[in-house]
Protein backbone atom coordinates (compact mmCIF):
# COMPACT_ATOMS: atom_id res chain seq x y z
CA UNK A 1 0.00 0.00 0.00
CA UNK A 2 1.52 3.82 -1.01
CA UNK A 3 1.66 5.99 1.46
CA UNK A 4 1.89 9.79 0.35
CA UNK A 5 3.85 12.76 2.73
CA UNK A 6 3.65 16.05 1.55
CA UNK A 7 6.24 18.98 3.09
CA UNK A 8 5.17 22.25 1.56
CA UNK A 9 5.99 26.09 2.49
CA UNK A 10 7.63 29.25 1.30
CA UNK A 11 10.81 29.60 -0.76
CA UNK A 12 13.95 28.76 1.54
CA UNK A 13 11.63 27.53 4.30
CA UNK A 14 13.91 24.34 4.41
CA UNK A 15 11.13 21.67 3.10
CA UNK A 16 13.97 20.00 0.54
CA UNK A 17 16.65 19.69 3.88
CA UNK A 18 13.83 18.51 5.67
CA UNK A 19 12.31 16.33 3.36
CA UNK A 20 16.26 14.37 2.92
CA UNK A 21 16.08 13.74 5.95
CA UNK A 22 12.49 11.88 6.59
CA UNK A 23 13.25 10.09 3.48
CA UNK A 24 16.78 8.98 4.85
CA UNK A 25 14.71 8.34 8.11
CA UNK A 26 12.68 5.70 6.28
CA UNK A 27 15.23 3.99 3.75
CA UNK A 28 19.20 2.80 3.84
CA UNK A 29 18.70 3.98 0.09
CA UNK A 30 15.88 6.41 -1.11
CA UNK A 31 15.19 7.45 -4.46
CA UNK A 32 15.14 11.34 -5.37
CA UNK A 33 13.18 12.29 -8.35
CA UNK A 34 14.32 15.69 -9.61
CA UNK A 35 11.53 17.96 -11.86
CA UNK A 36 13.50 20.78 -12.97
CA UNK A 37 13.96 21.57 -16.27
CA UNK A 38 16.97 23.91 -16.05
CA UNK A 39 16.28 27.09 -17.47
CA UNK A 40 19.41 29.38 -16.68
CA UNK A 41 23.16 29.33 -15.00
CA UNK A 42 21.17 30.36 -11.03
CA UNK A 43 19.15 27.43 -11.09
CA UNK A 44 21.73 25.25 -12.76
CA UNK A 45 23.79 26.31 -9.64
CA UNK A 46 21.19 25.55 -7.44
CA UNK A 47 20.56 22.22 -8.65
CA UNK A 48 24.42 21.55 -7.61
CA UNK A 49 24.18 22.66 -4.22
CA UNK A 50 20.93 19.96 -3.75
CA UNK A 51 22.97 17.33 -5.38
CA UNK A 52 26.34 18.28 -3.61
CA UNK A 53 24.59 17.54 -0.38
CA UNK A 54 23.38 14.37 -0.97
CA UNK A 55 25.38 11.18 -0.82
CA UNK A 56 26.46 7.81 -2.29
CA UNK A 57 23.22 5.87 -0.79
CA UNK A 58 20.22 8.12 -2.85
CA UNK A 59 18.97 6.88 -6.19
CA UNK A 60 18.69 9.75 -8.67
CA UNK A 61 16.51 10.17 -11.57
CA UNK A 62 15.67 13.26 -13.49
CA UNK A 63 11.67 12.96 -14.84
CA UNK A 64 10.23 16.40 -15.75
CA UNK A 65 6.96 15.01 -16.39
CA UNK A 66 6.12 11.72 -16.58
CA UNK A 67 6.94 10.55 -12.81
CA UNK A 68 4.59 6.79 -13.87
CA UNK A 69 6.94 6.03 -16.24
CA UNK A 70 9.38 4.59 -13.46
CA UNK A 71 8.61 1.48 -11.54
CA UNK A 72 9.68 2.33 -8.00
CA UNK A 73 7.76 0.03 -6.01
CA UNK A 74 8.58 -0.91 -2.71
CA UNK A 75 10.78 2.56 -2.42
CA UNK A 76 10.82 5.57 -1.06
CA UNK A 77 10.52 8.33 -3.00
CA UNK A 78 11.50 11.93 -2.68
CA UNK A 79 9.74 14.06 -5.30
CA UNK A 80 11.55 17.44 -5.89
CA UNK A 81 9.59 19.56 -6.61
CA UNK A 82 5.55 20.02 -7.41
CA UNK A 83 6.39 23.71 -8.33
CA UNK A 84 8.98 22.60 -10.65
CA UNK A 85 7.38 19.66 -12.23
CA UNK A 86 3.39 22.07 -12.65
CA UNK A 87 5.51 24.67 -14.33
CA UNK A 88 6.78 22.22 -16.36
CA UNK A 89 3.62 21.39 -17.81
CA UNK A 90 2.31 24.68 -17.46
CA UNK A 91 4.52 26.24 -19.94
CA UNK A 92 4.39 23.42 -22.28
CA UNK A 93 0.26 23.79 -22.35
CA UNK A 94 -1.02 27.17 -21.68
CA UNK A 95 -1.07 30.25 -23.82
CA UNK A 96 0.57 32.55 -21.57
CA UNK A 97 0.08 35.82 -23.73
CA UNK A 98 0.19 39.54 -21.51
CA UNK A 99 -3.24 40.30 -22.97
CA UNK A 100 -5.44 38.94 -20.28
CA UNK A 101 -8.93 39.67 -21.84
CA UNK A 102 -7.81 38.44 -24.87
CA UNK A 103 -6.80 34.97 -23.28
CA UNK A 104 -8.23 34.35 -20.00
CA UNK A 105 -11.21 32.62 -20.78
CA UNK A 106 -9.15 30.26 -23.30
CA UNK A 107 -6.60 29.80 -20.35
CA UNK A 108 -9.11 29.09 -17.75
CA UNK A 109 -9.76 25.91 -19.99
CA UNK A 110 -6.49 25.29 -20.59
CA UNK A 111 -5.42 25.77 -16.93
CA UNK A 112 -8.53 23.13 -16.07
CA UNK A 113 -7.04 20.87 -18.54
CA UNK A 114 -3.21 21.12 -17.63
CA UNK A 115 -4.23 20.57 -13.99
CA UNK A 116 -6.62 16.95 -14.99
CA UNK A 117 -3.54 15.91 -16.99
CA UNK A 118 -1.50 16.53 -13.79
CA UNK A 119 -3.76 14.68 -11.64
CA UNK A 120 -3.77 11.70 -13.93
CA UNK A 121 -0.20 11.58 -14.05
CA UNK A 122 0.31 11.88 -10.27
CA UNK A 123 -2.47 9.08 -9.31
CA UNK A 124 -1.26 6.58 -11.83
CA UNK A 125 2.43 7.06 -10.58
CA UNK A 126 0.88 7.17 -6.98
CA UNK A 127 -0.50 3.70 -7.33
CA UNK A 128 2.57 2.13 -7.00
CA UNK A 129 3.12 0.55 -3.62
CA UNK A 130 5.99 3.20 -2.28
CA UNK A 131 6.26 5.71 -0.04
CA UNK A 132 6.24 9.40 -1.86
CA UNK A 133 7.81 12.64 -0.06
CA UNK A 134 6.58 15.25 -2.59
CA UNK A 135 7.74 18.54 -2.06
CA UNK A 136 6.04 21.67 -3.43
CA UNK A 137 5.70 25.60 -2.57
CA UNK A 138 3.71 27.88 -0.94
CA UNK A 139 3.44 30.45 -3.87
CA UNK A 140 -0.18 32.02 -3.01
CA UNK A 141 0.34 33.35 0.63
CA UNK A 142 1.41 36.84 -0.44
CA UNK A 143 -0.53 39.63 -2.06
CA UNK A 144 -2.05 38.98 -5.51
CA UNK A 145 0.23 38.92 -7.94
CA UNK A 146 0.06 42.24 -11.09
CA UNK A 147 1.36 39.53 -13.57
CA UNK A 148 -1.44 37.72 -15.46
CA UNK A 149 1.12 34.88 -15.83
CA UNK A 150 2.24 34.65 -12.27
CA UNK A 151 -1.67 34.89 -11.26
CA UNK A 152 -2.65 32.01 -13.46
CA UNK A 153 0.56 29.52 -11.90
CA UNK A 154 -0.39 30.27 -8.32
CA UNK A 155 -3.54 28.91 -9.72
CA UNK A 156 -2.57 26.51 -11.05
CA UNK A 157 -0.29 25.20 -8.69
CA UNK A 158 -2.79 25.78 -5.55
CA UNK A 159 -5.13 23.64 -7.41
CA UNK A 160 -2.72 20.82 -7.66
CA UNK A 161 -1.15 21.36 -4.07
CA UNK A 162 -4.94 21.07 -2.57
CA UNK A 163 -5.69 17.94 -4.33
CA UNK A 164 -2.05 16.24 -3.40
CA UNK A 165 -3.06 17.32 0.07
CA UNK A 166 -6.36 15.76 0.14
CA UNK A 167 -4.94 12.45 -1.15
CA UNK A 168 -1.54 12.47 1.42
CA UNK A 169 -1.80 10.92 4.76
CA UNK A 170 0.55 13.52 6.13
CA UNK A 171 1.13 17.23 5.56
CA UNK A 172 4.08 19.44 7.11
CA UNK A 173 4.10 23.37 6.81
CA UNK A 174 7.78 24.53 6.83
CA UNK A 175 8.48 27.83 8.38
CA UNK A 176 11.87 29.18 8.87
CA UNK A 177 13.36 25.98 9.31
CA UNK A 178 10.32 24.71 11.35
CA UNK A 179 8.23 21.40 10.61
CA UNK A 180 4.50 22.21 12.01
CA UNK A 181 2.42 19.10 11.13
CA UNK A 182 -0.74 20.12 9.36
CA UNK A 183 -2.34 16.68 8.16
CA UNK A 184 -0.89 13.29 10.48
Amino acid sequence: MSKIILITGGQRSGKSVYAEQLALSLSDNPVYMATAHIWDDDFRERVRIHQQRRGPQWTNIEEEKYLSKHDLTGKVILIDCLTLWATNFFFEGASVGSNVSEVSMEFQKESQCILDEMKKEFDKFTMQDSTFIFVTNEIGMGGTSSNAVQRRFTDLLGGLNQYVAAKAEEVTLMVSGIAVKIKH
